[in-house]
């Protein structure tokens, strides 16, 4: 039923971070910046007395320079120093400073501190209504940050109410899943997670836990935080039954938190934990000491808990036992005051927090949840449109796939049967023999190509050679150009170009190429042994310089694959 280690955490979370946005001023007034004078002021322990000076000193720097953002953080500083009302007054200052401001934190941290002052006065409705407003604006200016803030403080009041399964879920989440939560903040949640496992009975994640803290606290030399895990600590050992061990730790917790430390939550739960172990042990007279302290302590400052009915029933039974009726009647007296306060807070905020807390939750909750189906229903039609279409696709790309290799197949079953009819022979003999008569090329139009630049006897010399030059395939050789052909048959490589274009009706290259792929047609159809040859070499034995260059060779000329051409010689064969 506690929320005793909520204040500290608040304070550096909700605070602190947009203080550290604003950090050097000039040294106008001050000698320490703006920097240097807020880290001085959270370091120290609110309402030590330097802290208040610290405050005042950050505020008329930054007057004095009209800072407005400075300006805004002094008063943050100044409202932790001052009673409830000056407080106030000072967060209304802030409100209307930051009316224009466009940082995404305002207005949302202004509820947010007034739930915290509100919470640290022990007014639990006014808190949870400012946390509501708090959590609204932080999630209009989608300010992670906040939103957690609101969201942990929330939790804190759940658990006020007994829903400590919820506030342990909060808790845990914020502690080790939100990467936008510093390490002090971290510590802190980690430190009340450990207080809220003991509340349902998970020990030795408690245990863990407040271990964790004792070792990161010694290493970091960090008093205060140290005891309050050693404070948690004792009321694992109450819990637990370990009265004695409890003490001894609570004892010391008691001395450090009534000298160096003015936190009411502290002091009283130190002080209710002895009280409880000393009943734990029979000793009621010190049992009782401590009770009755607590509640000279509540009358002093007002401060009303959950757990102050466990203190007066003691209190009003031990007196009954040792028949002091007046005492007695005194502390039933104040039982039915106190318990009527807490009454009203426990029916305020069981009934708030679910109607505006819970079910807007839900309700977003819900409405995340059917976004996102309906997201993932529209990916999955987008989805299933995409593989339609890729299908479709497929299938298109499929059949013509299988009808362009129903052609090549039918291309090359022709000219496997073209080279057994021998007509590829006889087809490249009939154009030689065409080529080399010369009557054919004694009309008009073959003599205004070449008559005026090339004589009959010289065309007909080059054309006697090019047929040597086929007949004895010494197209195969590697590295055939223009030039060096032109040398070996004793021409120029103009003429001999000019004479190929003419008469074999394609330029020298083409005229090259296509010689090699009919030797190749042919020798790749008769001789099984060369087609048994791996492709690079077959293309280095026809003169090319790599597969690649004969393969696009090959079908260019023929209009069908090497690969299925050579597949149909085999079906061929073995048919």
């Amino acid at each position: 039923m506690k929320i005793k280690y909520l204040l500290l955490f608040l304070i550096t979370g909700i605070v602190l971070f947009p203080a550290q946005t604003n950090k050097i001023g000039k040294n106008a007034l001050e000698e320490r910046t703006y920097e240097e004078l807020n880290k001085e002021f959270y370091k120290s322990r609110i309402g030590d007395g330097n802290s208040k000076s610290i405050a005042s000193s950050y505020l008329k720097k930054a007057k004095s320079e009209k800072n407005k953002a400075q300006i805004a953080e002094g008063y943050v500083m100044l409202h932790f120093e001052e009673d409830l009302p000056s407080a106030l007054k000072y967060l209304d200052s802030l409100q209307h400073l930051t009316q224009d401001f466009k940082e995404n934190t305002y207005p949302a941290r202004i509820y947010l501190l007034r739930g915290n002052l509100y919470f640290r006065n022990d007014n639990l409705q006014s808190a949870l209504n400012n946390y509501i407003l708090g959590l609204k604006y932080a999630k209009k200016e989608g300010n992670k940050r906040q939103i957690a803030l609101a969201h942990i403080s929330i939790a804190y009041l759940n658990n006020y109410i007994g829903k400590h399964e919820e506030t342990t879920k909060v808790l845990k989440h914020y502690a080790y899943e939100a990467d936008y939560m510093n390490e002090e903040e971290k510590t802190s949640l980690k430190l009340n997670l450990a207080d809220a496992y003991i509340e349902i009975n998970k020990m030795d994640s408690a245990y863990a836990l407040i271990q964790e803290g004792l070792k990161n606290s010694q290493k970091n030399r960090d008093i205060y935080r140290y005891h309050q895990n050693l404070e948690l600590l004792g009321y694992y050992h109450l819990h637990s039954k370990n009265y004695q061990k409890a003490i001894d730790g609570l004892s010391a917790c008691k001395k450090y938190f009534f000298t160096n430390s003015n936190d009411k939550r502290d002091q009283n739960y130190t002080l209710l934990y002895l009280g409880k172990s000393y009943a734990g042990l029979q000793e009621k007279a010190k049992a009782a000491d401590f009770f009755r302290k607590i509640d000279s302590m509540v009358l002093k400052t007002n401060y009303i808990y959950p757990e102050l009915r466990d203190v007066y029933t003691y209190l009003i039974d031990y007196y009954k036992e040792n028949s002091d009726t007046e005492k007695q009647l005194y502390y039933v007296d104040r039982f039915l005051k106190v318990d009527q306060v807490l009454d009203n807070q426990f029916r305020y905020i069981s009934r708030e927090l679910p109607r505006r807390y819970d079910t807007p939750e839900l309700q977003q909750e819900k409405e995340n949840i059917t976004n996102e189906l309906t997201k993932r229903k529209s990916l999955f039609y987008i989805v299933l449109s995409l593989l339609l279409i890729s299908h479709l696709l497929f299938i298109n790309v499929y059949f013509k796939y299988k009808k362009s290799e129903k052609n090549y197949k039918k291309i090359a079953q022709d000219l496997i049967q073209s080279v057994n009819e021998n007509t590829v022979g006889k087809n490249r003999a009939m154009e030689v023999r065409k080529e080399t008569l010369s009557q054919t090329f004694q009309t008009e139009n073959t003599e205004d190509k070449t008559s005026r630049t090339i004589s009959e006897d010289i065309a007909q010399n080059i054309l006697k050679e090019l047929e040597i030059f086929e007949d004895k395939d010494q197209f195969l050789n590697k590295g055939i150009t223009l030039g060096s052909l032109a040398k070996k048959i004793k021409t120029n490589s103009k003429y001999l170009s000019e004479i190929i274009n003419t008469y074999k009706g394609k330029n020298f290259a083409t005229y090259l190429n296509d010689l090699r792929i009919d030797y190749a047609i042919s020798r790749l159809a008769n001789d099984k042994k060369f087609r048994s040859y791996k492709i690079p070499f077959i293309a280095e034995e026809l003169g090319y310089n790599n597969e690649q260059a004969f393969t696009l060779a090959f079908k260019k000329r023929t209009g069908t694959p090497l690969s299925i051409y050579l597949k149909e010689i085999e079906n061929m064969s073995l048919d």
